[in-house]
Parts: structure tokens; C-alpha cells; sequence
């Protein structure tokens, strides 16, 4: 199985593992991550922690078989319903982040980093566009400046860079995020889920049909279908803005 999840003292662990992929997630494994979650909270966890195997957190969408916006539309509500559980939920990161992995760590609420763990949101370079929820979560969890350095140059981040920026609110391995999660088990569940609520109720943009419009094109465009071309043909795509 490469979702693979365990119970203990009311602590789910949530592994990705799918080492030869670095942990890349195609469709039917985000439906598989997403049922773990559910399974976590019907089992009684009372926070989730998840984490990848092989030293690699999540390097992203499985492009080979990204084939349209409706793996995007499904993500967002996958990404959706992760955030919004009414437990504290954790990231233990090492290795590869990169762009579904990253809007994974932004989905939890809190995140442990290893120093190999590596931050990026590559969309310039295959043409993509990520949803307006993660925009959104990156540039509150990251700070602006660092995700328009991410999102718009494809700049890859480090350890170092999300602990002084406060992306992490640990360093440590998996162990350490347990032990963190094990914290909030014992503590007041209308608390937690209350306050949740509290930080996700914040004011966005009355307005945000143009970012919308923006999604589509790029997800309708002739980039797009140059960078999976250029993906898959292991060379630097030539993208032309239409």
C-alpha cells in the first residue's frame, strides 16, 4: 500500500510511500491520502501527522499522469477538507516539498523540517497555476516576499530559509513530530477546533474571479501542454504566453 497509516495513544501517522517517485501522488493515491484522513478521525485520532518515506516528504503531482484540471479540482478538495479536521494536524518534512507536497504542508497546521528538506512551487516552470487557497496559505504561512519568490521564480527553498521565516515550528525528524502531536492530544478538542476555525476565518478578497479566470487559462493553454511535453521529454520547455 503506498498510503500507509498507524494509531497510537491517539496519534495517526499518515506515510506517503512511494520512495521510487519520491513520493509523488497521482489521483488514486489522493483519494488514498484523503480516506486515511477519514479513517484517522473515525479510529478517534486526536491529531494526524503526516510525512513521507524514503527521505523525501512529497516532490509533488505525479506528472505523467496529470492529464487536465480535474485532478486540481479533486486536490482542492482533498486540500480543503485536510485543513478544515477539527484535530491539530502536523507535517514532518524531509527532503523534497515541492509544489502538491508543499500545498500538503500548508494544509496541516504545523510543520516539522529536517535540514534536507528542500521548498518549492515550480508552476513557472510547467506552466501551471496553483488554486487561490494555496496562494493564499503560502503567503500566511511563508510571508509574501518568499512565496512570490517561490511561485514566480520557481526558487527553491531550504531548511534554513522556513525556519527563519517561520514555516517551521520545529527542526527535527519524524520522532520529534510525533512528540508534538502527542502534546495536543490530551488538550481541550473544542479548543483546538474553535480556534482552527478562528485562524481560517480571515479576510480575503471580496473579488477573486480574475485569479479564477487566470487558473483556466493556464490550465487550458498551449504552455501547458509544451511543459508536460518538455517534462516528458527530459528537456527545458519553450513556452510562448498563449
Amino acid at each position: 500500500m503506498p498510503i500507509l497509516r498507524s494509531l497510537n495513544d491517539r496519534v495517526s501517522v499518515i506515510t506517503i510511500d512511494r520512495p521510487e517517485r519520491r513520493n509523488a501522488l497521482n489521483l488514486d493515491l489522493l483519494n488514498d491520502v484523503h480516506d486515511a484522513v477519514v479513517g484517522s478521525l473515525d479510529d478517534g485520532a486526536r491529531a494526524i501527522v503526516i510525512t513521507g518515506s524514503g527521505g523525501h516528504f512529497c516532490a509533488g503531482a505525479d506528472l505523467k499522469e496529470l492529464e487536465d484540471v480535474s485532478f486540481t479540482e479533486r486536490l482542492a478538495e482533498v486540500l480543503e477538507h485536510f485543513a478544515s479536521v477539527p484535530v491539530t494536524t502536523i507535517a514532518a518534512i524531509e527532503g523534497s516539498c515541492m509544489g502538491l507536497g508543499m500545498q500538503l504542508a500548508v494544509g496541516c497546521d504545523l510543520r516539522v523540517v529536517a535540514d534536507s528538506a528542500k521548498f518549492a512551487v515550480p508552476v513557472s516552470k510547467l506552466g501551471l497555476m496553483v488554486n487561490h487557497w494555496t496562494i493564499d496559505r503560502l503567503t500566511r504561512f511563508w510571508g509574501e516576499g518568499a512565496a512570490r519568490h517561490m511561485v514566480l521564480t520557481a526558487e527553491v527553498l531550504t531548511a534554513d530559509d522556513a525556519w527563519r521565516l517561520g514555516f517551521a515550528q520545529k527542526r527535527g525528524t519524524l520522532e520529534d513530530a510525533i512528540a508534538l502531536a502527542a502534546r495536543a492530544v490530551p488538550l481541550a478538542p473544542l479548543s483546538q477546533s474553535g480556534s482552527k476555525v478562528g485562524f481560517d476565518h480571515h479576510a480575503l478578497p471580496e473579488d477573486i474571479s480574475a485569479y479564477e479566470a487566470a487558473f483556466h487559462r493556464a490550465w487550458a493553454s498551449e504552455d501547458l501542454a509544451e511543459g508536460q511535453r518538455a517534462f516528458g521529454e527530459r528537456r527545458t520547455p519553450e513556452f510562448n504566453g498563449r
